[in-house]
């Protein structure tokens, strides 16, 4: 099926958010629409998919122009789309969901579930998704979630598939599996639409790519220009993609976890005799495969958890037992993992969400009462210092793009005094642009005599902006290394093996590639 938008234009009040956007996606190909967040691709595929309607322009669907009143007339019409945050009901099982909304139905009218079961096996077979269709939502992984979106869409008989950044809540595992799953796509015939900002996974997997920046587009390109062709396009300036940072000069220790051990709610030790500290000015990056315990590590420096044994002090002070409120008071800057649930209030202004550690202080509140004009004015700063794109700070933080929330996160969090500053995942979901801004304040903080924690799963993130990496799996600390070590070897400890074990394999390795690749040069040609 030939996908052709013409001219559209969306726009929400003064906003802009799409301005006369041309895009074709050919049948059988996988067309990446890349951006930076905010710049109008999510927008683009709701006007698609029937959530919006077009200011201007049109929709053609095999070179006739059609019109979709709603996303059921997009899935009629051949149009799935699986959304960053998934639509899932998680008391539900796979088939349930998959045939939400669409039921099949007996003679007697009852929900056929059995022929449900059957197709959930029929299209997870034939991609090899391996999914369960009795299988409860809540108890599956988040890239087996996303799997079950796709059986949705390709259950309706989807012939062009949007993905709206869907690597955005993977771990690095699950984002290789899915290019495989869009490969495989692709070549049954399925038109993928993959939005994205991530220059390395759209160079692995894009056929075609169009560019778009702030709601127009710049340019189209193939996987072959080099990331910082396609970084440039994206943003419109030179990007650099590494992480510009001195040397770190480490002062004295002052943040220490001693022996930490957190427990779920089912007794499972997720946290099991953790022991590290950081020195001021210094970065420590905390490595590992999602669900290692990290989270848990992070809510007990929070305060959020309580542990089964162990300590967490920050300039001799014992952290454990303290409030949320008494450990953000001690100075502790906290950038959650998931910024939607634990880092905004999606209905409160940005102007709100700046000050929600703060409004009991001066110059922001006194008592009960709130200094509404101080508040904006800091508000203001705060949009123009960390480069905020927003209409307004009376703008609902729930409206803004993935990037542009994680900026107001960072502005809230980093804008006062800090003896320490824990970064959960700080960069997840961002672009190119964003990730250079956030890494630079990072390493600002650092230089300023902040020790700082980051938690991620992303392996570049944590060779760029590390000066110490603490590998955590299953819950334990599978070693210790310097910021640089060899990225083979992070990937093995990822995976459990112990340092030297690890070292002696990566070296292996590389001797047998070295060899590999002198054969390759010794031989003659005939």
């Amino acid at each position: 099926m030939k996908l052709e938008l013409r001219g559209i234009t969306k726009r929400f009040g003064s906003l802009v958010a799409n301005d006369h956007i041309d895009l074709v996606v050919e049948p059988g190909e996988i067309h990446a629409l890349l951006g930076e967040n905010g710049a109008g691709k999510s927008t683009l595929m709701n006007v698609l998919y029937g959530f919006y309607d077009p200011d201007d322009g049109e929709i053609l669907v095999d070179d006739v122009a059609t019109t979709f009143a709603g996303p059921g007339d997009a899935m009629a019409a051949g149009i799935g789309m699986v959304h960053q945050h998934f639509m899932l009901v998680p008391v539900f099982t796979v088939a349930e969901n998959v045939v939400l909304g669409h039921e099949p139905v007996k003679a007697a009218g009852l929900i056929d579930l059995a022929s449900a079961r059957r197709r959930v096996r029929e299209i997870s077979d034939r991609f090899g998704f391996d999914i369960d269709p009795d299988a409860l939502i809540e108890d599956l992984t988040v890239g087996a979630q996303q799997r079950v979106e796709i059986i949705k869409a390709l259950s309706r008989e989807a012939k062009v598939l949007i993905l709206d950044e869907p690597t955005a809540v993977l771990t690095p595992q699950e984002t290789d599996e899915l290019i495989a799953i869009m490969r495989q796509l692709r070549d049954a015939g399925t038109s993928i639409v993959f939005i994205t900002h991530k220059l390395r996974e759209v160079r692995a997997v894009a056929d075609r790519i169009t560019v778009i920046r702030r709601g127009t587009v710049v340019g189209s390109a193939l996987p072959s220009m080099s990331e910082t062709e396609l970084a440039s396009l994206m943003v419109g300036r030179s990007v650099d993609l590494g992480v510009d940072k001195d040397p770190a000069e480490p002062g004295e220790v002052t943040f220490a976890v001693r022996d930490l051990v957190v427990l779920d709610a089912v007794g499972v030790r997720q946290v099991d005799g953790v022991s590290f500290e950081i020195a001021r000015g210094e970065i420590v990056a905390i490595a590992g495969v999602q669900g290692n315990g990290q989270t848990e590590l992070t809510e007990v420096i929070l305060g959020l958890q309580t542990p089964l044994a162990g300590s967490v002090t920050l300039d001799g002070t014992e952290l454990v037992g303290a409030s949320v409120r008494d450990v953000l008071a001690a100075g502790v800057g906290f950038v959650p993992e998931d910024r939607t649930e634990d880092g905004l209030v999606g209905d409160f202004t940005i102007a709100e969400n700046l000050v929600l550690d703060l409004y009991r202080r001066p110059p922001f509140g006194k008592g009960v009462t709130l200094d509404l004009d101080a508040i904006r004015t800091s508000a203001e700063q705060r949009i123009v210092e960390f480069d905020v794109r927003t209409p307004s700070v009376d703008a609902h933080a729930s409206t803004l793009s993935g990037g542009n929330q994680q900026k107001v996160v960072l502005a809230r969090e980093m804008s006062r005094p800090l003896r320490l500053l824990v970064a959960s995942q700080p960069t997840r979901g961002l672009d190119v642009g964003s990730i250079e801004f956030v890494h630079a304040r990072i390493v600002r903080e650092r230089d300023n005599g902040t020790p700082v924690l980051i938690v991620s799963t992303e392996l570049d993130e944590v060779l760029a902006l590390a000066d110490r990496i603490v590998v955590m799996y299953r819950g334990r600390i599978v070693g210790t290394v310097p910021g640089g070590t060899d990225r083979d070897v992070l990937g093995l400890m990822m995976a459990g093996v112990p340092l030297a074990e690890a070292q002696d394999q990566a070296a292996a390795h590389h001797t047998l590639l070295g060899e590999a690749d002198l054969a390759e040069t010794d031989e003659e040609p005939t």
